[in-house]
């Protein structure tokens, strides 16, 4: 469990969806714990992203940070690194800019906490439609995470339905007993930052497609095991298109993966020890117009 003095920090990636960061905004804004500072990692977003960022400002003051990069195509291993590299929080509690978290998202990570364990959290995916019209209002009164007011709004259920488990008890049962392996995901999962600084932040080697389960990965070969929180800790996805989807880059990921697993790989080759020019790239900011 992470103690009342323990810094903790939120991290979200984000890359040019400027409308669903805002709805994700609102998710963070409402947190029942407000310990927490939050970092955005934007791998190159334009000026309406800086925009929304700043119209949230007031809702965090000082606890917000807005860490950019200039666009040289996908690189959100690098800017995650550089955010890992900037806080000063002892946790860190990872999601991305497409996922609204529920209002206990971050007071659930900190509450579950334990040494030599990463926790590995849950999403509901939300249709196109539903995703568009989630508002303020949903997110901040946790409508959002009710599962017959998502069934009258177009939202499939299914076994997600599992993880809008109200009881805290019978979500920790469901999570003692899935099947489901407890992995490292980016839209939510969180770890000490001291074990992300053993196995040298994520691997900037690797595009899109399991760059965030590798990471998972070298953090069991370095003993750091994986623990379920997904019926505990949940986020809300929001759809839309992926167009830097190419599936060579995942093929190759999957090769990255299996080297990692056969060699027991603990370090990235390219990782937060080889960010030497961070601080210089990350003061230039975002763009604005």
């Amino acid at each position: 469990m992470v103690a009342s003095g323990v810094r903790t920090a939120v991290i979200v990636s984000t890359y040019n969806q400027p409308g669903w960061l805002e709805k994700v905004l609102w998710g963070l804004a409402a947190q029942a714990d407000a310990g927490f500072e939050l970092l955005l990692a934007d791998d190159g977003s334009g000026p309406e992203t800086a925009r929304v960022v700043e119209a949230a400002r007031p809702a965090f003051g000082a606890r917000l940070r807005h860490l950019w990069q200039e666009d040289r195509g996908f690189g959100k291993c690098e800017i995650l690194n550089k955010a890992i590299a900037a806080t000063e929080a002892d946790y860190v509690i990872f999601t991305d800019g497409d996922c609204i978290p529920g209002r206990d998202f971050v007071g659930t990570h900190r509450r579950l906490a334990r040494r030599g364990r990463f926790l590995s959290g849950g999403v509901v995916w939300l249709p196109r439609a539903l995703s568009g019209r989630v508002t303020r209002e949903d997110a901040v009164t946790g409508r959002l995470e009710s599962a017959r007011w998502l069934a009258a709004n177009g939202w499939p259920g299914g076994r997600d339905r599992l993880r809008l488990v109200r009881s805290p008890v019978v979500a920790g049962l469901l999570d003692a007993f899935t099947p489901t392996g407890a992995t490292f995901n980016g839209h939510n999962a969180s770890v000490w930052r001291e074990a992300l600084l053993a196995v040298n932040g994520f691997d900037a080697e690797m595009g899109y497609g399991g760059l965030d389960r590798a990471l998972g990965e070298r953090l069991r070969n370095l003993g750091v095991r994986g623990l379920q929180v997904r019926h505990r800790a949940r986020t809300f996805h929001l759809d839309h298109d992926r167009p830097y989807r190419d599936p060579e880059v995942v093929r190759r990921n999957r090769e990255i993966r299996q080297r990692i697993r056969e060699r027991r790989e603990v370090r990235a080759r390219t990782g937060i020890a080889e960010l030497a020019e961070a601080a210089v790239e990350l003061t230039r900011g975002p763009p604005r117009s």
